[in-house]
């Protein structure tokens, strides 16, 4: 039997992931990279950017083990896009990573184990492919927010994670607009700090 299937993600306090004009160039959008603030100072999260330096505390070891459960990725096309130009080399992922487009394209071989594989066949089709890759590891929903309420809706989640970012920013991408109202988010883990609150809720359908 494989392992969950999780999203782990940042939202700003009224329910954005993103900004707006979020494009190849902007990640993120305007403003949206405040929302993850938080993680930049993180050495767990630095190093898989291949940067050094860092500091450990209790968002640092989230990370880490958001990373470390993670034997593969399915992702959405445009959140490729907006990361292709700017994810280092290795990229951050260090396992398979299955993209969800309607475009046909040869597997992206990177380095540190990294390979982008594009999924024409849908959500369960990519989920199908990443389980087999993940070699019982978990599988991370990586976004965007359309690419997640995909899995939501079909009921495909197990866990989701929301790193609660304390902004408001207006205006952007909201993550659970279009959330099919049968979801139940039953909270299981809360860590507070004073740049982020980390919340992990079970996920259920019906």
């Amino acid at each position: 039997m494989g392992g969950k299937v999780f999203v782990s993600i940042g939202m700003s306090l009224d329910g954005y992931i993103a900004g707006p004009n979020a494009r190849p160039g902007n990640p993120l959008g305007d403003g949206g990279m405040k929302i993850h603030r938080w993680v930049y100072g993180v050495e767990a999260w630095r190093e898989r950017q291949n940067l050094g330096g860092g500091g450990t505390n209790v968002s640092g070891e989230i990370v880490e083990e958001n990373f470390e459960r993670a034997g593969a990725y399915v992702m959405g096309r445009r959140m490729f896009a907006e990361g292709e130009e700017g994810w280092p080399d290795p990229p951050p992922f260090r396992a398979p990573v299955f993209v969800l487009t309607h475009t046909p394209r040869d597997p992206w071989e990177r380095q540190g184990g990294t390979t982008f594989h594009f999924v024409t066949e849908g959500p369960e089709a990519a989920l199908e492919r990443a389980r087999a890759a993940a070699g019982g590891k978990d599988v991370q929903i990586s976004g965007g927010a359309e690419t997640v309420r995909q899995f939501l809706n079909a009921g495909l989640v197990d866990e989701l994670e929301v790193h609660l970012a304390p902004l408001v920013l207006g205006s952007g991408v909201r993550l659970l607009d279009g959330v099919d109202p049968g979801v139940t988010l039953t909270p299981e883990r809360t860590v507070g700090t004073g740049e982020v609150t980390h919340i992990r809720y079970r996920v259920a359908t019906g």
